[in-house]
């Protein structure tokens, strides 16, 4: 191994250990103001560099004069400047103008390239879009863009998707942050940026929408997004920024919210850089209040089966058969089903929201900029509401990625370790039912309801009659006498000693100390065949190490450990005057419970007109995307149903024992029964099935990769220089499409071989079980987008538009649940001048949100259609290097939610102070 790090070394620093040619200069506008982040490219070449926040630059090249480099920034036209000399320097004026297209992007290809001529759909959010932003976090704001959706999870947590199935894990969609996976391991969701990057350190951003199987494997399955943070050698210096403001929201209030971060980066020579990041975030988060009943939107709190949307414990529930526990005839008092009383989420979830990121780099090159080593550590800590299954209270949860990067302008191998901490995390509804539970047990608590009812109806003690809702309500009040109030010390007590228990029969904490290792490299052939076409060939390993202790997974007796890897291999090369673009790329993955799977992709684009300023492209590719962590070796009563994970060696682990009726002893010959998970999947009942009264066995098979063929064809204009159009349309098609089945476990009797099973579900006997498995329903998505940039009298005015639709035959699969959870319309709209007067700028964006239905292990229901208005104003003060600004989201006041379950989304008003050197 030692060896092969060695030859690997020489054969990449090689060609690059002794440039030939250097340089050096200034990118800056028309009134001789730096132009950060502009990109300088040599002209048919892999190699570049990027302006300093001064705007300077340094490119060293092998390549020998005369050859040209392209200067392009976004807001800006692009320059081509001639280099003659060995050594030189040079200073580069660029005309402010709309050519967002113009932009370089290395995501689309792993090789940088216009956007303009990007072979899909990308997106890009760099320094200028970052600094102008209306929203209150850069993160936010990326929103704004053309066919981006943001899942608002709570103040701290919002997930970024594009062209649907957006759940809050949002397991489709990767975010990569310097490379490096930001998916939290075990919990199997990216939690937005709430320990990922400090504003202050962030280069760019990136976003593909669609499958990026071929070059970035199974987790690109509907997009990717990329954050890309500042090299210490471009970007020296102290740099600083204090924001603060109120949060709004009818039911929380107005309440205090501060951000605060520093970056330090120092170039200790041109070999030897560091930096180092550190951030804060604290505020009050969207309080969740919905009390509306679940099992009956229409009724209240009276209902006795009450089961409110954010109120908890009360899915516990039962059917109390009045006239036979009094021995009365069938018919005088009835039955009814019952739940108990619930706590609302207020009353279980601390709602301060905080985020702290940091980050430390150190940056050598050997050689120059030939060959660059890097280490680079995160740790990010954060408390927040996170919405599964569950409504989950997210509290001191860590992240922490570690890397160690070798690379040059022609390669990269990187090694890299991720791995969380629950921390003091727990499950508020487990939380809620194991405080009832402690305080009196499910048997107790019913006993009472079902005595005081029959005595209420029947005037017991009192000889008065009460009719049946006031008996329910005095029965009620009745059973909860006693009962532990929020806010005592008593309550306090027995919710500490819950949430601190790891075992969900009698507590609420969730264990998790996952994390998986991952290796990864690409090399870029291109100078070895004398740029005939640039030639990439890449490869990765993963290997995964559950960890929650039994609290999660399966992994009663010690972590479980599987791999997965693959390889992949592109060619791209230009034809007829450079007109015409191919790219063609596959890629190899196997997971060592699925068979190999290949990803091919396969692009043309070809630029037309005089001025070679339209661009038409299509593409076609296949994608898949692997069971996940949960998929495989979950084990989790999660309240309503057991969930159970279906790798093969997953079915015989998960082993539960269960009460069984009196009626059903006799046929078991014991009060209880062990089920295992295989059981959900080999001898069950499917759940739409017995709730429609004709009992049918479920079948599910083991869960398979996922697999997508998606089309896409674009469109991209640039006019007089000041107008951009991007258009593009899209049809995906998926096969083995992963979901749940719920089934119903008797227990006993085999089902469809005898009578014993049905009898099972008379007596009450069974458990539902959720199943993960694939689909054979023929599912498709497609699509369109819609995006024109323009600057008109100096103002930066854009707008766009996306449609999204969902197609398959709901009606003939009840069963199925895709989570879609996408509005098939909405529209963008911005306005900003940089300068309407001197120093002095602002931004403004709108955003409608059509009406659209969310489906989700936690509720289902309608999220109504929404409009948003953000704005900011700054003032640049240049002799202290600083920017002023004052801005608001959600400037109209409208409350509105994303998703059925969470908080309302409020207003922010903040101001901010950014020093930068």
């Amino acid at each position: 191994m030692k060896n092969f790090f060695m030859v690997l070394f020489v054969l990449a620093g090689w060609t690059s250990a002794f440039g030939q040619t250097t340089v050096r200069g200034k990118v800056v506008d028309a009134n001789n103001e730096p132009i950060p982040g502009a990109n300088v490219v040599i002209v048919g070449k892999a190699e570049g560099a990027v302006a300093d926040f001064d705007g300077n630059f340094v490119l060293q090249t092998e390549e020998t004069p005369p050859f040209t480099v392209r200067v392009t920034s976004i807001g800006f036209t692009d320059k081509t400047v001639e280099i003659t000399q060995s050594i030189q320097e040079i200073t580069v004026v660029l005309e402010e103008a709309s050519t967002a297209l113009d932009e370089i992007v290395i995501s689309a290809s792993r090789t940088p390239e216009r956007v303009f001529e990007s072979p899909v759909s990308v997106e890009r959010f760099g320094l200028k879009e970052i600094r102008n932003t209306t929203a209150p976090s850069f993160y936010d704001g990326l929103q704004n863009l053309k066919g981006v959706d943001i899942n608002t999870n709570s103040l701290t947590f919002q997930s970024v998707n594009t062209r649907g199935f957006a759940t809050f894990a949002n397991v489709r969609f990767m975010q990569l942050t310097d490379g490096m996976d930001n998916t939290a391991p075990g919990l199997n969701f990216v939690l937005g940026n709430l320990v990922g990057m400090s504003e202050l350190d962030v280069q760019s951003v990136e976003i593909l929408p669609g499958a990026s199987s071929a070059l970035y494997g199974a987790g690109a399955f509907n997009g990717i997004l990329f954050m890309r943070s500042k090299s210490p050698f471009d970007f020296q210096g102290l740099s600083a920024y204090v924001k603060t403001g109120i949060t709004s929201q009818e039911a929380a209030g107005d309440n205090t919210y501060y951000d605060f971060g520093i970056r330090a980066a120092h170039a200790f020579s041109d070999k030897f850089a560091v930096k180092a990041n550190i951030s804060y975030l604290r505020g009050e988060d969207w309080h969740a209040n919905q009390t509306i009943d679940l099992n009956n939107p229409g009724a209240g709190r009276e209902n006795p089966n009450y089961d409110g949307l954010n109120v908890y414990g009360d899915e516990v529930a039962t059917t109390l058969n009045f006239d036979l526990l009094a021995g009365l005839p069938s018919g005088t008092l009835g039955a009814a089903v019952v739940s108990r009383t619930g706590y609302d989420e207020a009353d279980l979830a601390n709602y301060n929201a905080e985020s702290l990121k940091t980050d430390f780099a150190v940056h050598y090159r050997p050689f120059g900029d030939d060959l660059e080593l890097i280490y680079n550590g995160r740790i990010g800590r954060g408390t927040t509401i996170y919405q599964g299954a569950n409504r989950y209270a997210v509290t001191g949860f860590s992240l922490q990625q570690h890397k160690i990067e070798l690379k040059n302008d022609n390669f990269f191998i990187r090694a890299y370790q991720v791995s969380e901490d629950s921390g003091n995390a727990y499950d508020t509804r487990f939380a809620a039912i194991n405080v009832n539970r402690r305080w009196k047990g499910d048997v107790a608590w019913f006993t009472d309801y079902a005595t005081a009812f029959i005595g209420a109806r029947l005037g017991v003690g009192t000889g008065v009659q009460l009719s049946e809702d006031q008996a329910h309500a005095a029965a009620r009040g009745f059973a909860d006498q006693g009962r532990l109030v929020p806010g005592t010390s008593q309550f306090q007590q027995v919710f500490n000693d819950v949430i601190s228990d790891g075992d969900l029969t009698t507590g609420a904490k969730f264990i998790d100390k996952t994390k998986f290792r991952h290796i990864n490299g690409n090399y870029n052939l291109a100078h070895l065949i004398d740029d005939w076409a640039d030639l990439q060939i890449g490869g990765s390993y993963r290997e995964y190490e559950l960890n929650s202790a039994g609290t999660i997974f399966t992994d009663f007796d010690g972590p479980i450990r599987y791999n997965e890897y693959g390889a992949y291999a592109q060619l791209q090369k230009k034809f007829v005057d450079d007109r015409l673009k191919l790219t063609a790329s596959a890629r190899y993955d196997k997971n060592e419970f699925f068979d190999g799977f290949v990803s091919p992709r396969l692009s043309l684009g070809y630029t037309l007109g005089e001025k070679r300023n339209h661009n038409i492209r299509a593409s076609v590719q296949q994608g898949f995307r692997n069971p996940t962590t949960q998929d495989l070796f979950i084990g989790l009563n999660a309240g309503a149903a057991i969930l159970v994970g279906s790798a093969p060696t997953n079915l015989d682990r998960d082993v539960r024992t269960f009460d069984v009726s009196a009626g059903g002893q006799a046929f078991t010959g014991s009060p209880t029964v062990q089920i295992t998970g295989r059981s959900a999947y080999e001898n069950a009942f499917t759940l739409a099935s017995v709730s429609a009264g004709a009992p049918a066995a479920a079948n599910p098979g083991l869960v398979q990769p996922e697999e997508i063929t998606a089309y896409e064809v674009g469109y991209r204009a640039q006019i007089n220089r000041k107008i951009s159009v991007d258009l593009s349309g899209y049809f995906n098609s998926y096969s083995n499409f992963i979901a749940n089945v719920t089934t119903l476990v008797p227990f006993y009797g085999q089902v469809g071989d005898n009578s014993l099973s049905l009898l099972a579900l008379q007596n009450g006997d069974f458990q539902a079980y959720q199943a993960y498995t694939n689909s054979t329903v023929d599912i498709n998505s497609y699509g369109a987008s819609l995006g024109i940039d323009a600057n008109i009298g100096g103002f930066d005015v854009g707008g766009s538009y996306t449609y999204t639709k969902l197609d398959y035959d709901e009606a003939a699969n009840p069963d199925l649940r895709t989570n879609f959870n996408t509005p098939e319309h909405k529209f963008k709209l911005s306005l900003g001048k940089t300068d309407l007067f001197k120093n002095f700028g602002f931004g403004i964006n709108y955003r409608w949100s059509d009406d659209f239905f969310w489906e989700a292990s936690f509720a289902d229901g309608e999220v109504p259609s929404f409009s948003v208005l953000d704005a900011q104003i700054n003032f640049q003060a240049p002799k202290i290097k600083s920017v002023f600004k004052a801005g608001g989201s959600n400037l109209l006041g409208e409350e509105y939610f994303t998703a059925v379950g969470t908080g309302n989304i409020g207003s922010i008003y903040y101001v901010s102070w950014t020093i930068n050197p």
